[in-house]
């Protein structure tokens, strides 16, 4: 049984329930925000659970064996490296950091404390991310081609009433940082790492500092090439996923929230070769059939992980490179020019992305 600390009742709602979920792996006893009524709120939903308003009570608490940090973003890389020093492991929503220096801070802080340092990209743990992964091990799918991503999302003046949004200082970045980094977690998890870049970024459905909408080009360390479409002036909220393979295309539905649940398309390039995806399918669903998706499937991985046994866990070294590829779609935008991964670190962007004005 691992004892949780949630800091941040917003998004935290969500992390509740994925430890309800597992509750012979997890207990939460405590929830932290500075708005002591949504904390009391969210803390009512777990038995024994407390509420309180100040994270240096949550760190110091020797219960706590995990602190799960659903914070304002500017904040995710200070409070980490706080829980790290205090012999904690750390889940933390992303961006895991405000720039890519600052992940590399997380990342050996970890590995100094020897504790867990954990992203949160839960998109990954859904039944069509499963399949697909099933038939990639399987060898069905073959040599990685192209992708497209769409995140075209619907967000306006209400969600940026909330102060520390659409702020340089405080959100760390837009809709690139904020909304399509999940969709880039799941590309790089099936056509590898990205290695090159070229975008454009602009601001252009909101009154706010940072970007929202998006044009990006990107190559990948298996050669395959991927465009990325990002806005948040969409009518709907929306994602969507095409994965051509050589030997098949897999096709998401459009779930804006978990891109990799529901019903995927899998369609073989040979007509002739459907029936063994097919059947690969009928035998991959009986395999994960009882496995969590979203939060829970992550929290599951986490729990396996942390108890010796295998697991399918996000790294800390993928959320390095989540933060990596945000400062190079920033830097290629800015420069017109196309950027290549990894990055050397004594470019100015990976210190700090925040335009000069700001």
């Amino acid at each position: 049984m691992h004892n949780v600390a949630i800091l941040g009742a917003g998004i935290g709602r969500e992390h509740m329930l994925g430890y309800l979920a597992l509750a012979e792996q997890f207990a939460v006893l405590t929830v932290c925000d500075r708005e002591t009524e949504r904390a009391e709120e969210l803390a009512a939903l777990s038995s024994g659970c407390a509420a309180v308003s100040e994270i240096d009570t949550v760190i110091a608490d020797p219960r706590i064996d995990i602190v799960d940090i659903c914070l304002p973003p500017h904040l995710h890389g200070p409070v980490a490296l706080q829980a790290l020093a205090a012999g904690k492991h750390v889940i933390c929503e992303k961006p895991v950091a405000g720039s890519v220096i600052e992940a590399d801070e997380l990342l050996a802080a970890a590995e100094r404390a020897g504790r867990l340092f954990a992203p949160v990209f839960q998109y990954r743990y859904g039944r069509g991310l499963y399949r697909l992964a099933g038939l990639r091990d399987r060898g069905l799918a073959g040599k990685p081609l192209v992708a497209t991503l769409e995140t075209h999302w619907n967000r306006g003046e209400d969600y940026y009433a909330v102060p520390w949004r659409g702020r340089w200082q405080s959100e760390r970045g837009g809709a690139v940082l904020g909304h399509a980094i999940h969709i880039h977690d799941l590309v790089t998890r099936f056509f590898g790492p990205v290695t090159q870049v070229a975008s454009l970024v602009d601001t252009r459905v909101n009154d706010i500092e940072v970007e929202d909408c998006a044009a990006i080009a990107m190559t990948t360390g298996s050669g395959g090439l991927v465009t990325s479409s990002v806005t948040l002036g969409g009518a709907t909220d929306t994602s969507r996923l095409r994965f051509v393979f050589d030997a098949l295309t897999a096709e998401s539905g459009r779930n804006p929230y978990a891109p990799g649940a529901g019903d995927w398309t899998f369609t073989a390039r040979d007509p002739q070769g459907q029936g063994a995806i097919d059947a690969a399918l009928a035998e991959i669903d009986r395999e994960i059939a009882d496995r969590p998706t979203g939060f829970a499937g992550l929290f599951r991985e986490i729990s396996n992980h942390l108890n010796g046994r295998p697991a399918d866990l996000v790294s800390a070294e993928d959320g390095v490179r989540s933060i990596e590829l945000v400062a190079a779609i920033y830097r290629a935008a800015r420069t017109g020019t196309r950027v290549c991964l990894p990055l050397d670190r004594a470019l100015p962007v990976c210190a700090d992305w925040v335009p000069e004005d700001e």
